[in-house]
């Protein structure tokens, strides 16, 4: 579904006149109904190699393919579409659009790709039940709790079956109780979907709940020691 070959990404320094390597010649594969964990410390690149597949960013070299789709071979609006139908992302700030009911915000991607009005709603709604929200389905996010929040977050990910769930620190603002519950949910629903899936964590516990753990060090990804 996913692979990343020979990836590197280097930002402007003021310190340093040959800027900051984040990424360098990394390689990456992922298939389809697989859950993969990226640990490694704050700096090292686990975010920026989110937003390279996502082609919110570009890398400097590599390639990156999506369900047999060069992601940085193509242009703005293309990577636009792209990310619309293909991928879900789940963040540690839950970004519901403040003025839209849950129900709605969970429609929002299936309105996007230019489904009914009654049609998305309904599909919606059949993810509210599974997140077991059904009675906050008409509440703005204001009304929800924090755990409430990022299970509506998740439900807006994956209510259009993306083909790659996007999730970093997803359980960053939620307490324990709240955040098991949370990865739990994440982990079943990419199952459901038959998505691959990609969480980014510094939570030792949250990675478990993947089938894959890898560690993001100065020279790549590498299996992450057991325990």
């Amino acid at each position: 579904m996913l692979s990343v070959r020979k990836l590197s990404k280097t930002y402007a320094s003021a310190s340093r006149a040959s800027g900051r390597a984040v990424l360098r010649e990394l390689d990456l594969d992922i298939a389809a109904g697989e859950y993969v964990a990226i640990m490694g410390e704050s700096g090292i690149g686990k975010s920026t190699l989110l937003n390279l597949i996502a082609g919110l960013d570009t890398p400097d070299s590599g390639t990156i393919t999506l369900a047999g789709t060069e992601v940085n071979a193509l242009d703005d609006h293309r990577r636009t579409l792209l990310r619309r139908h293909d991928i879900g992302f789940v963040f540690q700030a839950f970004h519901l659009l403040p003025r839209l009911t849950v129900a709605q915000n969970i429609a929002l991607p299936l309105s996007l790709l230019g489904h009914r009005h009654d049609e998305a709603l309904e599909r919606a709604q059949q993810m509210i039940e599974r997140l077991g929200l059904t009675e906050w389905a008409l509440e703005l996010p204001r009304a929800l709790s924090s755990g409430q929040l990022q299970r509506a977050a998740i439900g807006r990910a994956l209510v259009h079956h993306p083909r790659l769930v996007l999730a970093d620190e997803p359980t960053g603002n939620l307490d324990p109780e709240n955040a098991v519950a949370v990865l739990d949910l994440l982990k079943s629903e990419i199952a459901a979907t038959g998505a691959a899936g990609i969480l980014v964590t510094h939570s030792h516990a949250a990675a478990a709940t993947t089938g894959r753990v890898l560690e993001m060090t100065a020279t790549g990804l590498h299996p992450a020691p057991v325990s």
